[in-house]
Formats: C-alpha cells, structure tokens, sequence
C-alpha cells in the first residue's frame, strides 16, 4: 500500500498514521486526506488493528491547512477540498475503533481539528495548539465548533477560536482540550502503552461504548438508555464475554489460594 504524504505501519496490533510533509511541518493538501482516508479503511476492516495511533513526521503534528497550495484555488476547488476534509474528519470521528492523537511540534488550525476528531489526545508539554483562522479570513472545519465546546465549554471555546492565539501542551492539558501532556521524548512511548493497554480490552465492547457516547450528543436521555440496554445485552451474548468471565474466575481462584483474598 503506497502513499504519498501519510507513513501507514502496524505494530502490536495498533496502526499508527504519521503526517508525513515535514518540509513543510505537515501542512495538510487534499492528497493528505486522502491518503489518511485511504488508511483509516484499511485499519477499519484489519481484525488485527485494534487502535489507531494519529502523529506527526518530523517537528511538527501539523500546520494545518497548506496556505501556498489554497491561495489559487477556485472557489469551486476550495469546497470540493473542504467535502474532502470534512468526509474524512466524519470517518475519525465515527471510526469504530479507539483513535489517539499523538500531539508534537505545531497543532494548528485543520491540523488540531484533526486531532480533535480523535477520541483521546496526548500531547507534548511543548506543543503549541491553536486555531488561527480568524487571523487569516477563514473559519474552522472538522467539527470544531462543537467538539472545542464540549471539552472546555462555551466561554473558553469562544476565546480560544476568537482570539486565534496559541497554548501549549501543559495549559491545553490544565483546561481539558488535551487528555494528558507528557515530555516530547515520551510522547509516543505514551501513546502506545495508551493504545496497547486499551487493545487488551474487548473490542465489541469498545465499539458499542464508543457508539453510545457519540449518540448521547444527539438523542434524549431515555434513548440513550435504550440503547444501552441493546448494547449490553449484545456485548454479553458473545463468546468473548464467556472466555472473559472464566478468565477472570480462574485469577480469582488463583488469588484465593495463594491468599491474595482479604
């Protein structure tokens, strides 16, 4: 599988997905989404693949949007490259598996929309995060008006996106736009172990969870629950949930013998 501005690997049952345009920290071009599309589709249907690992090659994550390349666009072209953009920011945010973004260098604008697509955002204390568009005469994408609200609420999202300004790894970490700031040196070290500890987990049971906390944006409380109910109740009629349950029984047997048990 070639591409040409993503590197696509798989290790230890996690994909990992490097923005790969360094030259120019990543700025993102339709060829870019459509490479990312290309291996969101392959790891989607990879049985092996049980998370999915988003970085950046290089110094930076991403810049966001390729400025040179969007200057000469036509109108016509520049929407035809925003369907592109939101088609596959919609396929990370509904991606069935659990999806991490490793934040290093720049997160800027369509860039950091990208990682907020993802359902869990690790990022290096010296990050530097932010949405630049109001400085450049344009407006943000990926489903930024909403999922920048929903982590640090109304008030700081509106200062955040008015502003335009930058924040680091540490206070993107202080106000909940990040999940965890780390030292750059321990940024995918940490990413992995996050998407490896999770891939130990029952990936039936992860698909239907991530399902359900997608819905409860958009249905009332009471579907919700239905919902949960249906959930449940598919995840413990598999067979894992059997191997599962007598897994379990035999470390507790085995906790009891060697008087683990309190």
């Amino acid at each position: 599988m070639e591409f040409q501005c993503i590197i696509y690997e798989k290790q230890d049952g996690v994909a990992v997905v490097r923005l790969n345009r360094p030259a120019v920290l990543n700025a993102m071009n339709k060829q870019l989404w459509l490479d990312l599309k290309k291996a969101l589709s392959d790891a989607k249907t990879d049985n092996t693949v049980r998370a999915l690992v988003i970085t950046g090659q290089g110094r930076s994550f991403s810049t966001g949007a390729d400025l040179k390349e969007s200057k000469n666009r036509s109108i016509e072209d520049y929407r035809d490259y925003l369907e592109e953009l939101q088609e596959t920011s919609r396929e990370i945010l509904f991606f069935e598996k659990p999806t991490i973004a490793a934040i290093n260098g720049y997160a800027l604008g369509s860039g950091y929309e990208l990682a907020l697509a993802c359902d869990i955002r690790i990022s290096a204390e010296d990050a530097l995060i932010g949405s630049p568009e109001a400085r450049v005469a344009s407006s943000v994408t990926g489903g930024a008006m909403r999922l920048i609200q929903d982590l640090v609420g109304p008030g700081k999202a509106r200062e955040l996106l008015f502003t335009a300004g930058n924040i680091d790894g540490r206070e993107a970490e202080k106000i909940g736009l990040v999940n965890r700031a780390v030292p750059a040196e321990k940024l995918m070290e940490t990413a992995m172990a996050t998407a490896r500890e999770i891939s130990l987990n029952s990936a039936f049971s992860i698909k239907m969870i991530k399902k359900g906390l997608l819905m409860a944006g958009e249905v009332s409380l009471q579907s919700l629950m239905a919902y949960e109910i249906e959930a449940c109740l598919a995840c413990v009629s598999t067979g894992e949930r059997k191997e599962s349950l007598n897994e379990f029984e035999g470390r507790d047997r085995t906790r009891k013998k060697t008087g683990g048990e309190s």
